[in-house]
């Protein structure tokens, strides 16, 4: 059963134009498919902690490559 905040917003959204729907469900669903994704991913991850499998990070690396990516936007 739908949540009393989703069920509003979809109530509100019934009231929109054909083509707002449209939009609004596409992203919607998008969001949806995000979020399960990124579940499947962070479950994922766990269970290779769990499993002694995580390794130390080296921030410097991090830190000069994300400093690297974001100078190219």
């Amino acid at each position: 059963m739908p949540s009393e905040t989703l069920t509003r917003a979809i109530a509100k959204a019934k009231l929109l134009p054909d083509a707002d729907q449209e939009r609004i469900g596409r992203e919607l669903s998008a969001f949806v498919d995000d979020l399960r994704n990124l579940r499947v991913d962070l479950s994922a991850g766990l269970r290779s902690l769990d499993a002694g499998l995580g390794k130390e990070l080296d921030m410097e690396h991090i830190i000069a490559r994300a400093r690297t990516e974001h100078a190219k936007a």
